[in-house]
């Protein structure tokens, strides 16, 4: 029998345990009965109006200190206005014998966790107390669940050991090492995303680990040294990777940091990989996940499960991730049967980049490139790159300088609009003399485009700068396809072309377009309003909900992050030019598929900039990427844009709207602002938006 001290103790850990809220209904009853909105609340609480829409729906749930300012707060409410019908309180404690079942009723009334064999998942009754689980209605339609992964995709561990999931799902993690962690990943978690493609693979479960929860499992709170924060990882001689490396599981050669890969070699069908993202080591880059780091676990399992869900489980930098959704949609193998043994081997996909690295030609390569150093080229380079532009002052017109504003037009995704139905080369290059252009061949051209008249209010389109050609030199297909359209003769000197092609981006632009449109949807930003409406809905899209706002602004930073990706440049101190570094080991490293993407924006860019002058007369001041800057008799766009006698756009110059390559309000500033800007130099699109615009041109 136990003895009275032991007793005596149990009692005290039950008094010490966190205080229970009312359920989330009577929490937004109290709140609005007091008079209080979420946003002040949020305010008073030092949290986000997002969290408290958790709090009040069920979704996550406090944590000190603010949990027991919160409770003492719904207390004094809960006195002031009590529920309509509600006897005092000494009338509705109940008996002593009668507290358990009450907490089973409790019990009842929340949904059940799905039962997966052997997890141990149920939480504890001291714990669930009468706190309902259940998630907000979602605007957009779920996909069906997998039974193997019935907890979605991923997971944020906190230091208490729950494991917040996609849809308010909490799970009890018991987990008190690294390898443990793993084991309860692949085992008891449920965790998991099955393949985007029948030839892919499913995607592994990852755990986002809260500071918390890294310094739980003994890792360091943040990286330490200098030569820990220089190289990002964890040294080899740390005892969590020793442990690891101990209980057989292996490291990627990133090693253990802010995004650590545990793996063993896969055995039958199953693989064995877990990955692992660690907030406080900065996995979460603030320029892509607006504000995620700072959000409430729940939350932060919120955004980025609704980011795997409509883009693809997380796996690194939205940049990595923008690459890994590429070659997800378009795996490199798929099954064959060898006809000799009648066994199914992994053969090539048609369609894909394939299993092999191939060397680009000299001129897309990048000048520290081994097909440049070994060769000795000094033929050039492709420089397809977005637009950094801004028209000579001289050649502003007096109508024009007394117009009183200047509106800045930005393309909503505008390299994921330029890669819908792009035609790519999927085969190494060949190299030929003096051929004759063909529009429908992908490649790099070497042709003289300097005889191309192009008025001097606009831009070159095919120039970064948008100065005029002076001589020959290397174009994608799509820039020398443009100079046809203008009306031009075109004559290659020499060209290198791919003789097999497909649209390999089309899969990626249209789950990429999809997630983005749904995204804004969710921000109230939909296909049917009005321009007018638009526009307003569009100025306050970010405050209706930071989540998914977060998630829309990873989504445009995986669209442009993995363009970048496709030719990314050797990095670190040490390297030295013609030596190969990791990138080039990708099939996905291909140059000459970034200059196509950004090639086709350009000229996309171009040519509205030409339809814009014919049907309105105006001319840009300025065009970074894909904003224009445009002088303007109102403050809005809907003062210059052309529209039809019926109301309707005008086809072929810029239309606002929510979709991919439609544009949007960037910013409003003065006349005199704008043409101070360009006698300084400077570009009045970079700065239009308030401050400093991040220059997209893919890398």
């Amino acid at each position: 029998m136990a003895s009275e001290e032991e007793l005596f103790a149990s009692v005290d850990a039950l008094l010490n345990e966190e205080p229970h809220l009312p359920p989330p209904a009577e929490r937004a009853r109290l709140r609005e009965a007091a008079g209080i909105t979420q946003a002040r609340l949020a305010s008073a609480l030092k949290t986000t109006t997002q969290s408290v829409k958790n709090w009040e729906n069920g979704r996550s749930e406090p944590k000190s200190p603010r949990l027991d300012a919160y409770q003492r707060l719904l207390n004094g409410w809960a006195a002031k206005y009590p529920a309509p019908g509600a006897v005092s309180a000494a009338a509705t404690v109940p008996a002593a014998p009668a507290a358990p079942a009450a907490s089973e009723a409790a019990r009842a009334d929340a949904p059940q966790p799905v039962d997966v064999p052997n997890t141990g998942l149920a939480r504890p009754a001291a714990r669930s107390g009468a706190t309902s689980r259940r998630p907000a209605p979602q605007k957009a339609a779920r996909p069906a669940a997998d039974p193997r992964f019935p907890h979605g995709p991923l997971a944020v561990l906190d230091g208490d050991g729950c494991a917040h999931g996609v849809d308010g799902i909490v799970l009890d993690c018991p987990a008190t090492t690294v390898v443990e962690l793993v084991e309860w990943a692949l085992r008891a978690s449920g965790l998991g995303a099955p393949r985007l493609h029948r030839n892919g693979k499913d995607s592994d479960p990852l755990i986002v680990l809260t500071a918390a929860a890294a310094v739980k499992l003994g890792l360091p709170e943040r990286l330490e040294g200098h030569e820990q924060r220089r190289s990002l990882r964890l040294p080899e001689d740390h005892p969590v990777v020793k442990q690891v490396v101990k209980a057989k599981w292996r490291l990627t050669q990133r090693g253990f940091g802010p995004w650590a890969r545990i793996y063993r070699k896969v055995q039958g069908h199953e693989r064995q990989c877990v990955q692992l993202a660690i907030l406080s080591w900065d996995a979460l880059d603030e320029r892509s996940w607006l504000g995620v780091s700072e959000m409430e676990p729940a939350d932060v399992a919120r955004v980025l499960g609704t980011y795997a869900q409509r883009v693809i489980t997380p796996r690194g930098s939205t940049a990595v991730s923008g690459l890994e959704l590429m070659t997800a949609l378009r795996p490199p193998t798929r099954a064959v049967r060898d006809e000799a043994s009648g066994n199914w081997v992994p053969g090539h996909n048609p369609g894909s980049l394939g299993t092999e690295p191939m060397d680009p030609a000299p001129p897309e390569a990048t000048p520290e490139h081994p097909v440049v150093v070994d060769s000795g080229w000094t033929g050039g380079f492709l420089n397809e790159e977005a637009y950094q532009w801004v028209r000579d002052v001289s050649l502003l017109s007096d109508e024009e300088c007394t117009l009183p504003y200047v509106v800045g037009l930005d393309l909503n995704t505008a390299f994921l609009a330029a890669a819908a139905r792009l035609v790519v080369g999927l085969s190494a290059p060949d190299h030929f003399r003096a051929p004759a252009f063909n529009p429908k061949i992908p490649g790099s051209w070497l042709v003289d485009l300097s005889h191309v008249e192009v008025d001097p209010r606009l831009p070159s389109p095919f120039t970064p700068d948008g100065v005029r050609p002076a001589g020959p030199a290397w174009y994608q297909t799509h820039t020398v396809a443009y100079a046809q359209e203008l009306g031009y003769n075109v004559a290659p000197i020499e060209a290198y072309l791919r003789r097999e092609t497909g649209a390999y981006l089309d899969p990626w632009h249209d789950r990429l377009k999809t997630a983005y449109v749904d995204t804004l949807a969710d921000l109230g930003v939909t296909k049917d309003l009005s321009d007018a409406e638009f526009l307003a809905a569009m100025e306050q899209h970010k405050d209706v909900d930071p989540a998914m706002a977060a998630v829309l602004a990873a989504i445009k930073a995986t669209v442009k992050g993995g363009i970048g990706k496709l030719r990314e440049r050797p990095q670190g101190r040490k390297y030295k030019e013609g030596e190969r570094w990791p990138a080039l080991q990708r099939p996905t490293w291909r140059p000459d598929v970034r200059a196509a993407v950004i090639s086709k924006a350009r000229v996309n860019m171009h040519r509205k900039l030409r339809n814009m002058a014919a049907m309105t007369g105006l001319y840009p001041l300025a065009v970074l990427s894909d904003c224009v800057v445009y002088p303007s008799p109102g403050d809005s766009p809907l003062d210059f844009l052309p529209y039809a006698a019926s109301g309707k756009p005008q086809p072929g110059g810029f239309r606002l709207g929510p979709t991919p390559g439609l544009a949007k309000l960037e910013g409003v500033q003065s006349m005199l602002w704008a043409v101070d800007l360009m006698e300084q130099g400077y570009n009045p699109a970079r700065h239009i938006k308030g401050g400093d615009a991040v220059l997209d041109e893919g890398e």
